[in-house]
């Protein structure tokens, strides 16, 4: 530090030279600058040793906290500073834990063989690399080029789109309420199983009615002309129907809580709460378990499946080729649905968690492995499940279309069915049902973690500090539990089929799909997004993804949305009960939730701004007025040169405030 001036002391009324009265003032600015930095830093100091002691003694923040709770942030204003992955592995793990869950194993094989066995591959390679891969990119990509999660990172690319994410985050909120009913069921069955003889593996139990026959001795003609009857029941069906459920008459008939679920339905809530409170950090490492697991003993029980009498027959039944059924649209739509069910798009999870990934992270090589890894699961698990339907089919001496089922079906009757005919059926019923856990359990707290991301990302400053992420967590999975004790009714099946049926419809997530694609291919640019993909992988992606966003994508989507509609039926549960026109009316106010999201936003925007929505290529208004373009800094097609330099700009700021090594970063000032 360099040394102050020795103070000057000049008596009254003698006569300062010019030369010194310079050199007088020069010495005062010099000190009053020095003892105004002590001031300053002083200042900072202290404020920095109160922040200190404050997050030490009272807000304690845990090592999974985001950086920007740091005192030294907050005592030097810097904003708040976004979590990282720890590893490539953490990201890849939390992707293939999200999309790959129940979806894979109990819809893709009962879709494959219903659609034409092996046929219905054509369509489903088509959707998949037509409108999955690519909208699954591009969702990746946005989160990664804003560090902004499902809401905010339209607010950064095309603010007018902003609907887009609140649609995302109401599908997704929506679908964690009921989602997570299906876990409380399999921990239900969980517990059941660890007894020496499945409780639905026999009748005479306290729930079985005088039909009940049991599923090995149907073989027994005899045996059902001396019972006189022909309407049986099996003794799995009514576990599941009578026991699990006691479902009422219909969803008019809500009937009571059914308080063993609601307390599955707790603890599962309790878990998933525990498995993101701490942010990515501790996401990141659950899924090493979560994520893992069920590959092995999905393995395991394909290897079992394969060496079962009757296997063969079923998975011949389930690869079988019918091209002729390629004629009917509804295996297109079939299709569809289910490559954006599977891949967990439009919901702004695969946006949030891209926005933990480090600037010059190569997503488009991951995001290509993780595509081959989802199909594949879908693929190989259609074998586990068909050759166990099949050893099923033949101890019952029944068609194989009869014990095919899809959905809950699949998993709490015809599953546990098959096991309860094997050699250690307690073993096989355990090992199943921890795989189905799993397997939806970091679905479920991946998607509840992209809820919370887009979430938080709305309000960071008050929402990143402390324990403050936590709280709101916690009211965030209280409210979704309470609305899901609506499903664990005596009617509660019916609510549950009403949410899964048009919240997270195949349409919903079409429509989301669509105005993704347009908002990016049409409105920012596909060139554009292209720049900023090369700026963060070294190279630009074949023509492939572009081409895709800009007509296959939205030209799949409107086609498969208009056959969805054309061929829309009212709800039916098991094709008997047919659901009241208030309850058909609530399914549509559920799905038109969201979608009226997108529209919505863009009119109140359009409302808020000034000028004119059309300007010409100079950047003025016809009108001479301020366009929305202009006023909301959008983007914009035909100025590609202003839209590129405001579009850097806006990266630069937020990957320069998390340190990462950004060319953009590097050339920010030559612009």
């Amino acid at each position: 530090m360099e040394e102050s001036p020795l103070p000057i002391y000049i008596e009254e009324g003698t006569e300062v030279p010019t030369a010194k009265k310079d050199l007088i003032a020069l010495g005062i600015r010099q000190i009053w600058t020095q003892k105004t930095t002590e001031s300053r830093n002083m200042a900072t100091k202290e404020k920095l040793q109160c922040l200190k002691d404050f997050h030490k003694d009272i807000l304690k923040p845990s090592p999974g906290k985001s950086p920007g709770t740091r005192p030294e942030d907050e005592a030097e204003g810097k904003p708040p500073q976004r979590e990282k992955w720890a590893s490539k592995i953490d990201f890849l793990l939390s992707v293939a834990g999200g999309f790959i869950g129940l979806g894979n194993v109990w819809r893709f094989p009962y879709l494959c063989y219903k659609n034409g066995g092996g046929a219905f591959l054509i369509p489903y390679f088509i959707f998949l690399f037509g409108g999955g891969l690519p909208v699954f990119f591009l969702e990746v990509v946005l989160g990664q080029y804003t560090s902004e999660g499902g809401i905010t990172c339209w607010e950064k690319i095309c603010p007018i789109f902003t609907g887009i994410g609140y649609a995302s985050i109401v599908i997704v909120s929506l679908l964690n309420v009921y989602y997570i009913v299906i876990l409380a069921w399999g921990l239900y069955y969980l517990f059941q199983s660890f007894q020496s003889v499945l409780p639905w593996a026999h009748c005479h139990q306290k729930w079985n009615t005088p039909t009940c026959v049991e599923d090995t001795l149907r073989k027994n003609k005899t045996l059902w002309i001396s019972l006189n009857a022909t309407n049986f029941t099996s003794p799995v069906t009514e576990f599941w129907e009578r026991n699990v459920l006691s479902l009422s008459s219909g969803i008019e008939d809500i009937g009571i809580i059914k308080w063993d679920l609601a307390l599955c339905l707790l603890l599962v809530w309790v878990i998933c709460f525990f498995c993101i409170w701490k942010g990515v950090k501790s996401t990141g490492k659950v899924v090493y378990i979560t994520a893992t697991f069920p590959f092995i003993m999905l393995l395991v029980l394909l290897i079992r499946g394969v060496t079962l009498p009757g296997a063969a027959e079923g998975i011949k039944f389930y690869l079988y080729p019918d091209i002729s059924r390629l004629a009917d649209p509804q295996v297109w739509i079939d299709a569809g649905t289910q490559i954006f069910f599977s891949y967990a798009i439009c919901l702004g999870a695969m946006t949030s968690l891209g926005s933990y990934n480090k600037y010059k992270y190569n997503c488009y090589r991951d995001c290509l492995l993780l595509g081959c890894l989802n199909s594949g699961t879908s693929f190989v698990s259609g074998f586990a499940i068909f050759s166990v339907l099949g050893f099923m089919a033949q101890e019952q001496g029944v068609n194989i279309a009869d014990v095919a089922e899809s959905g809950p079906g699949l998993a709490f009757i015809a599953y546990p069915k098959a096991v309860s005919m094997m050699p250690l059926p307690t073993f096989w019923a355990i090992l199943f049902f921890i795989m189905l856990l799993l397997l939806g359990l970091d679905s479920q707290f991946v998607e509840v973690e992209g809820q919370i991301t887009s979430l938080v990302d709305l309000h960071p400053s008050f929402l990143r500090k402390g324990y403050r992420r936590e709280i709101f967590i916690a009211i965030v999975c209280f409210l979704s539990y309470l609305l899901g004790l609506t499903m664990v009714t005596e009617g509660g099946m019916y609510v549950f089929q009403l949410f899964d049926y048009y919240a997270a419809s195949g349409v919903c997530l079409l429509w989301v799909a669509f105005f993704e694609c347009i908002a990016v291919a049409w409105v920012y640019g596909a060139d554009n997004i292209y720049d900023a993909i090369e700026d963060m992988i070294g190279y630009r992606p074949g023509p492939w993804m572009k081409w895709s966003w800009i007509v296959i994508t939205p030209v799949l989507c409107v086609g498969c949305f208009i056959f969805s509609l054309a061929k829309y039926k009212p709800l039916t549960y098991n094709k008997v009960y047919t659901y009241p026109d208030w309850a058909i009316g609530l399914g549509w106010v559920l799905a038109l939730s969201s979608m009226i999201c997108i529209p919505m936003v863009m009119v109140i925007r359009i409302i808020q701004s000034d000028g004119s929505l059309i300007e010409d290529k100079s950047g003025g208004s016809p009108q001479g007025g301020e366009s929305v373009v202009q006023r909301n800094r959008e983007c914009h097609p035909v100025l590609p040169q202003w839209n590129f330099e405001w579009r850097i700009d806006q990266a630069n700021s937020y990957h320069c405030g998390n340190h990462d090594v950004s060319s953009l970063c590097e050339r920010r000032n030559l612009l």
